[in-house]
């Protein structure tokens, strides 16, 4: 296990503002399973890190350390606040390939 995984996992609850107890409860383990999982004394199954990757809404691959980017939420918002966000990382990622000389991409364009 990537020693980041319960680093990341705590942030991710704290960021929530949860408690390892509401987080037990929501997801149906023990607190003792949380602990362990943020303390990096326990493993969590293919299934739990699924299920903990949808509730946080993260990829596992975050949650395994395999992948840094930072995350984006969007919870809460309206599909067209979420288009609104889209369309201004798009344009913000556009602003910078011509900072550096390079092609525009266009829009709707995965980086």
């Amino acid at each position: 296990m990537v020693f980041d995984f319960g680093r990341r996992l705590r942030q991710l609850r704290e960021e929530k503002k949860l408690t390892q107890t509401q987080v037990a409860r929501r997801m149906n383990l023990s607190k003792a399973t949380i602990s362990g999982y943020e303390n990096n004394v326990k493993t969590p199954s293919v299934d739990v890190l699924a299920q903990l990757s949808v509730f946080y809404g993260v990829t596992t691959d975050y949650l395994l350390g395999l992948d840094n980017r930072p995350m984006l939420y969007t919870d809460g918002l309206s599909d067209t606040q979420r288009d609104l966000v889209q369309r201004l990382i798009e344009e913000f990622r556009a602003d910078r390939a011509a900072e550096r000389g390079e092609k525009r991409a266009e829009p709707g364009a995965k980086p």
